[in-house]
């Protein structure tokens, strides 16, 4: 690994400065992602920027509109086991615990998981052939050659590459807000706007600037879900990252549909809700087979498969019928 040297910042305002003046900079709080792109060589950063003392910034807690807020340095492992967190949106601690291992539970924070870059294996090794994300304009060698694990929407001929957070499922599918301190002070990113899709600069994965910094995510008191699901279909059990995932969280009237949001991942550069989806689904029965895969197709028709994925249609639809009536079934 190449020498580094690490700065410990001692508030948000220093901590945003310090990177603003030195963008080739990266901020480091579990680093369980960073450490090994450094290791990979996908990126160099000659100065870490260490966060984990910044205060007011781990903690997990009810707003005043009853909303939750999660801390950017609250680590994976105790936002998964937060009573509040598994009573009102266990589509949140579900998804945290499917991610990874205890040990990497223990370390990895929420700020970073969201951040976390993508498992395409042109960008993660250095010595592979082109990739536009970790060399812009070198060419996207994942587009005709091994994309069977890669983007069924909003690809571009720059990159296929998908998102690889659970986490960032789960809170795109609750509308949650990103909180982030900046030059001008702190402000709200909705979720939808956070990720991006990747166009022609596909070496960007979110909105965020080199002035910026991620001190909690905010999750609506109006998503209170705790009939929700988080399922993710992978390779193996033991802490893969997704073929599929879905995020689902369902309000029952009558034993039918009323509202639902739906979110996945493993299928786009940012978690990808199925807008058209939701909005067909009320008043639907969760026994009604027909009618809800009718519904859930209706966000498919714009699928644009790869050589090697076409498969992720069809089960990614199945996925998603599966997560419905898992949560719906929830008390």
């Amino acid at each position: 690994m190449h020498p580094f040297v690490i700065a410990t910042p001692a508030n948000r305002v220093d901590a945003v400065a310090m990177h603003w003046l030195d963008p080739a900079a990266a901020f480091i709080a579990g680093g369980t992602d960073l450490i090994g792109l450094m290791k990979d060589r996908v990126t160099t950063p000659a100065r870490l920027l260490d966060i984990n003392a910044l205060p007011s910034m781990a903690g997990i807690e009810t707003l005043p509109d009853g909303g939750l807020r999660l801390g950017a340095l609250a680590r994976m492992s105790d936002v998964a086991a937060d009573p509040q967190v598994r009573r009102r949106f266990p589509v949140i601690a579900e998804a945290l615990l499917l991610s990874a291992s205890g040990q990497l539970r223990n370390m990895a924070s929420i700020g970073g998981n969201i951040m976390q870059r993508t498992r395409c294996a042109y960008f993660r090794d250095a010595d592979a052939p082109p990739c536009n994300k970790r060399q812009p304009g070198s060419g996207c060698s994942a587009l005709h050659g091994l994309n069977r694990n890669h983007a069924i929407f909003g690809w571009s001929d720059t990159c296929v590459a998908v998102n690889p957070s659970d986490l960032a499922v789960a809170l795109a599918a609750l509308d949650a807000t990103v909180r982030v301190q900046g030059r001008r002070g702190e402000y709200g990113i909705p979720f939808a706007d956070f990720h991006v899709v990747p166009g022609d600069t596909p070496e960007h994965d979110t909105v965020l600037g080199s002035d910026e910094l991620i001190t909690a995510v905010d999750i609506p008191a109006e998503a209170d879900a705790p009939a929700s699901h988080y399922l993710k279909v992978r390779d193996r059990q033991s802490y893969e990252f997704a073929i599929v995932s879905v995020a689902a969280t369902v309000r029952l009237k009558r034993r039918r549909i009323a509202s639902a949001r739906l979110a996945m991942g493993g299928v786009a550069h940012k978690p990808w809700r199925l807008f058209a989806a939701e909005q067909a689904l009320p008043g639907l029965a969760l026994s009604d087979n027909e009618g809800l895969r009718e519904a859930i197709g209706r966000s498919f028709v714009d699928a644009k498969p790869l050589a090697r994925n076409a498969f992720k249609v069809e089960l990614a639809q199945r996925a998603v019928l599966r997560a419905l009536r898992t949560a719906g079934a929830r008390p």
